[in-house]
């Protein structure tokens, strides 16, 4: 049986990874900082589903958290097969006033745990000749929007910059760029999306189903919903200054004030 390992999995689309991959009858490690939600949920997939849950309760902002997962992924004697670079969060600030050393652990785990735990998964699969990572990113690395867009940016372009290493070795990599999605991302960070128009948002386990079709047809960069598509066609011709005005609207926010995260 295979193993996938997900991080941030105890919510949102890491949870719709979860679900999913456990009803194709995977073998599950959980990572999140949060123990008892981890090992709730282990329980109940043991129970429904029949397949076998680890749990790693580690925080991806700091060394030794990221050590952990690194070393759960360079086992040898426990390949993982299957690798989701979920993990993330949004600071709710203006970079200009906001705290430095939360922008950074930000990045810390937008960025620097994505590229630590890729490096950590990857040489195992090439050996194998099969393995999956996929990196989710966001549409909001298409629209600047601040630190968080930039980070994700980055995790688009670096999945992008995998393709010449992995081409031919039966590893796929993909970068996953929903929009705004269901989950309980916007609540955490303490972002109000009631004047969100309705239409922007996207279902979790359609955002899931979106990413194993894209895998199947060999994609490298998966833009969930038609609108977003569009977003992201826009966003390619449009000037930088039109296209934050623009979001600013959708949003429903004002100059000066928080962006909702993509």
């Amino acid at each position: 049986m295979s193993t996938a390992l997900i991080t941030g999995a105890t919510a949102g689309i890491g949870n719709a990874f979860v679900r999913r991959l456990a009803a194709d009858r995977y073998d599950l490690v959980l990572v999140s900082r949060n123990a008892d939600r981890l090992e709730a949920l282990a329980g109940e997939l043991r129970t429904s589903y029949g397949v076998r849950v680890e749990v790693l309760a580690a925080d991806l902002a700091e060394d030794d958290g990221c050590r952990v997962v690194e070393a759960r992924l360079s086992d040898a004697d426990q390949p993982v097969d299957l690798l989701v670079n979920n993990a993330g969060f949004s600071v709710n600030r203006r970079f200009v006033t906001g705290d430095v050393e939360d922008e950074e652990r930000m990045l810390r785990v937008l960025v620097r745990a994505v590229l630590r735990l890729t490096r950590a998964a990857l040489p195992g699969m090439l050996a194998r000749k099969h393995g999956v990572v996929i990196n989710v990113s966001s549409v909001a690395g298409f629209v600047p929007q601040g630190t968080y867009s930039a980070a994700k940016a980055w995790v688009t372009s670096f999945t992008q910059g995998l393709v010449g290493d992995v081409a031919g070795t039966g590893v796929r990599v993909l970068a996953l760029c929903p929009g705004f999605t269901h989950t309980e991302f916007h609540e955490r960070a303490g972002i109000d999306m009631r004047r969100t128009p309705d239409w922007l948002w996207l279902d979790a386990d359609d955002v899931v189903s979106d990413a194993f079709a894209a895998i199947d047809r060999g994609q490298v960069v998966c833009v969930p919903g038609l609108q977003y598509k569009t977003i992201v066609t826009l966003a390619r011709h449009v000037p930088t200054r039109v296209l934050s005005a623009v979001a600013r609207r959708v949003r429903g926010t004002r100059r000066g004030t928080p962006a909702a995260r993509l």
